[in-house]
């Protein structure tokens, strides 16, 4: 009954895109006939978000109580499986993952059509028929080629069980973060389009925009660090980012997001990018569609894509087409309709904020065309591998500019500025990256990439913190010192990346029980190895102590796991973090003498990378409610100021009646 209510509440939400999207077309006209059916688009935007969020609840119940009747579930779960997987495997798959993504786009569609009051009613019925389209190809493909409630002719007697690399929390963390960044990026487009269509591109537009923008951005930044500190842990490579195409697929969406985060903000505050933040907001939810298609079409071979049949990938790539098609052909049409805006010099904070624009789109290009060029030389049986050498140089080419304007550009001025007002701030900068530079080139051979973000990272720090000063901190708003925060979050990760790169350690041995090893100031004595058994695994464990100087030795246990359901062998790593970085150990094979094949690494600040994603969403965070308090702060000032005029105008009347009495 679980899977028949789920299929019936899909169904009728799909009704409902319909009707959304023909009340939104019909509210377009203008006329009171249209009019009078226009108004359903709101109702029927929260309705269809109601419908989708309960169908996935179901799915949800379907696997926590492990129905083997349901396909998906079957395939995907195992009676014996701890329970918090069992939720985790609902999204774990393909049509799971698909679900979640059309209920949070669904959600998102009715909190739009039902909290949000300040777009012209013609807008806001162009946004509604959008969001509608979009909703609706992924309905029909849920329906029509990914059904999640397929029932089982007869009840498998076991399930398979989920892929074993994702029975981890951060499988309850990574993919849900990103999907709402993902969907917060529908919710852009759809109003990019709304505005494009009714050539209502100006800052109020703007200033509905950045809270979704900002929205989708905190959890996009959340989600990719969750997942990489994941596949950190979890795989035992040892490394944080790999490049891989489907890493590639979140980090995209990202660099566009954040371009539009800025032009947005530009827009709203300034009147100024509104065919730059247009074309951005194509853009953005462009990457997160084609990361779609990448991870679900069954191109990739990656531990984090769903590889499925090519039919599918067939269907995504005809949304894709769809989507980015037509509105690219809508903004080609009403591009030339927009009015460009105020205008502003180079040195200015907008002249700073198009410039790292420009070099974000430059890095989203690069990663692009080393995401699909693998692709695109396997289609005439070619394969290549591109990877770190083509990514880190090809990158830093446009990162390294776009690091030093954004910690020189919020030290201009709106509008117009000259370099020379902020000279002192700027000799400071390049004081402390000289410096920087020189002492870490003293201390040993460094290659110059990590050598160059040891020194952008500190002076960025810095910099971060320069446009408080002179300012009464506690008449901060709280928008600036979420600008500050994410400034100074970006400064420590980049630390964290240029401190690992720079000074990681590593150790690979084969030792017997007993056998003492050293790296660095560790010292690391296997203990033994012996055989434990968890839930669903078995494993081989090692216990290793490790000793840093003169300190109490730490017990580490790397496990080489072996799951049953399905058989797949895992490596977990073991970790000892301190302040200023961690020792990382996997277990490997066991030779022929008998010894144990052990794996160490000392990584120097590498946690940083992983606080800096958290500082970065914090800041955006602190912008949001910024932004919140403001936009409360005005709407009180506006009430009051009506109820003002009002009582002014009841006293006016008794003044005026009362001579004539």
């Amino acid at each position: 009954m679980i899977a028949e209510l789920g299929l019936a509440a899909l169904w009728l939400a799909t009704a409902l895109a319909f009707l959304q999207i023909a009340a939104g077309v019909l509210g377009l006209r203008g006329d009171a006939h249209s009019a009078r059916f226009a108004v359903y688009a709101r109702p029927a935007a929260v309705v269809q978000a109601f419908l989708a969020v309960l169908s996935f609840f179901l799915l949800l119940y379907a696997f926590a109580v492990t129905d083997l009747s349901i396909k998906l579930v079957a395939t995907n779960s195992h009676s014996m499986k701890p329970f918090i997987y069992k939720l985790t495997g609902t999204w774990g798959n393909h049509e799971g993952s698909m679900l979640l993504w059309v209920g949070v786009l669904a959600l998102s569609g009715g909190l739009l059509a039902g909290m949000e009051k300040r777009l012209p009613e013609k807008t806001m019925s162009a946004t509604l028929a959008v969001q509608g389209f979009v909703a609706l190809g992924f309905y029909a493909f849920l329906l029509l080629s990914s059904n999640p409630f397929e029932r089982l002719p007869v009840p498998a007697a076991e399930g398979t069980g989920l892929n074993p690399l994702l029975q981890d929390i951060g499988l309850a963390v990574h993919p849900p973060t990103l999907y709402v960044g993902y969907v917060g990026l529908s919710v852009a487009f759809s109003l990019a389009m709304g505005a494009l269509i009714t050539r209502q591109v100006n800052p109020d537009f703007a200033k509905v925009m950045r809270p979704w923008v900002l929205f989708a951005w905190v959890f996009l930044t959340l989600g990719i660090t969750a997942g990489s500190y994941w596949a950190y842990y979890e795989l035992g490579w040892g490394g944080w980012w790999f490049w891989d195409p489907v890493e590639n697929a979140s980090l995209m969406p990202w660099l566009a997001a954040t371009a539009l985060l800025h032009s947005v903000s530009v827009l709203a505050a300034r009147d100024a990018l509104r065919t730059w933040t247009i074309m951005l907001g194509v853009l953005a939810f462009s990457m997160s569609m084609l990361g779609t298609f990448l991870v679900r079409s069954g191109v990739l071979t990656s531990v984090h894509a769903f590889a499925v049949d090519p039919e599918r990938g067939t269907f995504i790539l005809v949304l894709l087409a769809l989507y980015i098609g037509g509105s690219l052909a809508i903004f080609a049409v009403r591009a030339g309709s927009i009015a460009e805006g105020k205008r502003f010099t180079f040195t200015s904070r907008e002249g700073a904020l198009v410039f790292n624009n420009v070099m974000l789109s430059a890095i989203l290009a690069i990663v692009l065309l080393g995401t699909l060029y693998p692709l695109l030389t396997e289609a005439f049986d070619v394969r290549v591998s591109v990877g770190p050498p083509y990514f880190n140089p090809a990158g830093a080419i446009f990162a390294i500019p776009m690091f030093i304007v954004m910690a020189i550009g919020p030290l201009l001025r709106w509008k117009d500025d000259k370099p020379k007002r902020i000279q002192f701030e700027l000799c400071l900068l390049a004081a402390i990256a000289i410096a920087v530079v020189s002492l870490v080139a003293i201390l040993g051979d460094y290659a110059i990439l990590p050598l160059l973000g040891l020194a952008l990272a500190i002076a960025l720090g810095v910099a971060a913190f320069l446009p408080l000063r002179g300012r009464k901190l506690s008449r901060v708003p709280t928008a600036v010192w979420g600008m500050v925060m994410a400034h100074f979050g970006v400064a420590v990760a980049l630390f964290g990346m240029a401190s690992e790169s720079a000074f990681t350690q590593e150790r690979l041995a084969a030792v017997s029980p007993g056998s003492t090893e050293q790296l660095g100031d560790w010292t690391l004595t296997l203990e033994g190895v012996e055989p434990i058994a968890g839930p669903n695994w078995t494993a081989i464990e090692a216990r290793v102590l490790a000793a840093r100087g003169n300190e109490d030795p730490i017990v580490l246990t790397p496990q080489a796991r072996d799951f049953w359901a399905p058989a797949q062998a895992t490596s977990e790593s073991a970790l000892i973090t301190r302040w200023d970085g961690q020792l990382y150990a996997v277990i490997g094979e066991q030779t022929e003498d008998g010894r144990w094949q052990l794996r160490v690494w000392w990584k120097p600040f590498v946690t940083f990378i992983w606080y800096g994603g958290l500082l970065i969403s914090l800041g955006g965070v602190l912008s949001i409610v910024g932004r919140v308090r403001l936009d409360l702060k005005r709407r009180s000032a506006v009430r009051k100021g009506n109820q003002r005029r009002e009582d002014q105008a009841k006293i006016t009347g008794k003044v005026q009646v009362e001579p004539a009495e």
